[in-house]
Parts: structure tokens; C-alpha cells; sequence
């Protein structure tokens, strides 16, 4: 039986995953390998009574945990979603993104090659390539662009993904990567732009908006991104980096003004804030490897998927204003 370690799946990206292909796989044991910090919630995983699921909480960072958990199911591979994620924190605390997305990732390597696994898939972003200038709207990163990180979060990610190059060149541990734009959707923690201000529209309160607002970024719905992974885990080539994106690049602003008029909001609404210190400008990804290869272009547009969330944070509003009655 194969059985495949997939790391922090009570995560955003990771919850999704499972609650799509635990029940479409069951011959495939999934190990969900979780520390439950802040961003994990249990009650992302709609499959946990299914009998090809475990669950298992560990830290990454811990390797002796991590071995008893290897001892104990024997994995044949590893998904490895698990990371610090979120820029502000890594800004004022670099510590733990740097023990988790390093020193975290080479304890997986470790027992990956000590276990004689297979194939070891890491899923990291595209901030490890920098960033690009908006006044060329032609330029995109492809696998190929040289890695230049600019936050410690995404330094964090870019010695991650160095280190997994490392053991495929050095160990032949069979890795397969994907980069992948920014992903919204389901279970998407509140501290990111798109739930944050939502959820403070909908109550009435200003969203906090950064410097100018013209930061661009390409937006991944995630079940288009989890199809993917799914495609590049199963037939991606070994030693290889695909990039993962959603054809939908906007700014700040604009994703602002899109959910200001979703809501019935104006611009007063906006509270302009101070920039987020080294905050790229722009990101933008090249697909065409992914889409020649393996993977159809992704599959739900931004407005679609917005004016569905809208219509659902509305209804968890008025749960929870009726719970507090």
C-alpha cells in the first residue's frame, strides 16, 4: 500500500487537499502530520472518520517525533505543504520560520532518505524568486529564474527549497517541486488580505490596506492548485520544479475595490496603513512548462469564486450574530 505523509493538513492548502482526494484514493493511505499552531484547525478535515486517514501531531521541527511517526507507518512518500506562512510574523519573529521551513524541511529529508522513501514533493511559492517591476507587465518568473528572496519569510523557503535540491543532487532522494502563486479559498486563515477584509466589511469596519496598494500579486484558487500537486506528484519528472499558477494578477487595490463593491462598500472604508517593510512589488508566473507537460489551466475565475465567498461569510455573520443572541 502506498502511504504518503502530507504535512499540515489541517492547514489552508493542505485541508483542502485531503477533503478532495482521501475519498477519491482509497487504497492510498494519507498520514496527516500536523502541529496544529494557530493556522491548523482539525475542523478543516471533513474526512477524518475515513479508514485511509490518520492523524498524527508533530512538530517538524521535533526529529524524534518525526521518527516514531516513520517507525510507525513505514511511508512510502512525503507531500510537504508545511511552513510559516505569513510575512508580517516572519518580520517580527524570523526565528521560527527559519527553524521551521529549514531546519524542519531537512529533519522530512532526513528520514525520507534513512526510510528509503520515494518521491518527496515540496510545495513552496513563488516569493522565492523576488520580485518583479510593475512597469513590465511582460516579465514573469519560469523555473529557471534565479532565486532572490527578499523577506525572512521567504529566505526561510528559498534555503528550504536550496536544501531539498541538495539532498535530490547529493542523496538521489527523488523530489519533485512546485512554486505556486497566492491561493485563496476555503479555510483560508483570517490573517490574510481577501477573509481579513471580508469579514471586516461585512461587520462595518475599515480594512487596513498597505502603503499604495499597487502591489501586485497573481491569485490561485486552491483546489485548482491542489489538482496540480496532485498531477505533479503523480507524473511530474523526478529532480524537476513546476510552476503553479492562476492567471489571475491583481492588485491590492483592485482586489480591495472588488470587495468593496461585492459588499455594498466605498472607499471610505479603506484605512491606508504604513507599508509592510520590503514588500514586493510585484509577482507573476510563466506556466507554460506546467501546462505543455501535465496540468489544464486552471479552472475558477476570481470574480466567480469571490461573489460564492461573499454569499457564505454572510451566512457564517448571521450564525454567529444569532449563537450570541
Amino acid at each position: 500500500m502506498q502511504k504518503i505523509i502530507i504535512t499540515w493538513w489541517a492547514w489552508f492548502i493542505g485541508a483542502n487537499f485531503l477533503n478532495k482526494y482521501v475519498p477519491l484514493f482509497p487504497e492510498i493511505q494519507f498520514i496527516n502530520l500536523d502541529a496544529l499552531t494557530y493556522a491548523g484547525k482539525l475542523e478543516n478535515v471533513e474526512v477524518s472518520d475515513t479508514q485511509n486517514y490518520s492523524f498524527e501531531q508533530a512538530d517538524i521541527r521535533d526529529l524524534a517525533a518525526l521518527r516514531e511517526i516513520y517507525e510507525k507507518h513505514q511511508p512510502t512518500d512525503c507531500i510537504h505543504f508545511a511552513a510559516e506562512s505569513h510575512v508580517d510574523n516572519s518580520i517580527e519573529n524570523p526565528w521560527v520560520f527559519l527553524e521551521t521551513n529549514i531546519l524542519g524541511t531537512n529533519n522530512l529529508l532526513t528520514l525520507h532518505k534513512e526510510f528509503w522513501c520515494n518521491r518527496f514533493h515540496y510545495i513552496w511559492t513563488d516569493e522565492v524568486y523576488g520580485e518583479l517591476p510593475l512597469d513590465r507587465p511582460d516579465l514573469k518568473f519560469t523555473e529557471s529564474t534565479p532565486l532572490h528572496p527578499h523577506s525572512p519569510y521567504s529566505v526561510s523557503k528559498t534555503g528550504g527549497d536550496m536544501l531539498t535540491q541538495a539532498y535530490a543532487r547529493t542523496y538521489w532522494v527523488e523530489v519533485v517541486t512546485t512554486r505556486c502563486s497566492n491561493n485563496y479559498g476555503p479555510y483560508q486563515d483570517e490573517e490574510k488580505l481577501i477573509p481579513l477584509f471580508i469579514w471586516r466589511l461585512l461587520k462595518d469596519e475599515k480594512v487596513p490596506l498597505y502603503g499604495d496598494g499597487k502591489n501586485v500579486r497573481d491569485r490561485l484558487y486552491v483546489e485548482d492548485h491542489c489538482d496540480a500537486i496532485r498531477e505533479v506528484f503523480t507524473k511530474g519528472k523526478s529532480w524537476e520544479v513546476y510552476n503553479v499558477w492562476g492567471n489571475n494578477e491583481y492588485s491590492n487595490l483592485e482586489i480591495t475595490n472588488i470587495l468593496l463593491k461585492a459588499t455594498g462598500k466605498d472607499e471610505s472604508s479603506i484605512e491606508y496603513v504604513e507599508d509592510r517593510a520590503g514588500h514586493d512589488r510585484r509577482y507573476a508566473i510563466d506556466n507554460t512548462k506546467i501546462t505543455s507537460e501535465l496540468w489544464r489551466a486552471p479552472q475558477v475565475t476570481f470574480e466567480e469564486w469571490i461573489q460564492k465567498t461573499i454569499a457564505r461569510y454572510k451566512q457564517y455573520l448571521t450564525e454567529e450574530r444569532n449563537d450570541s443572541n
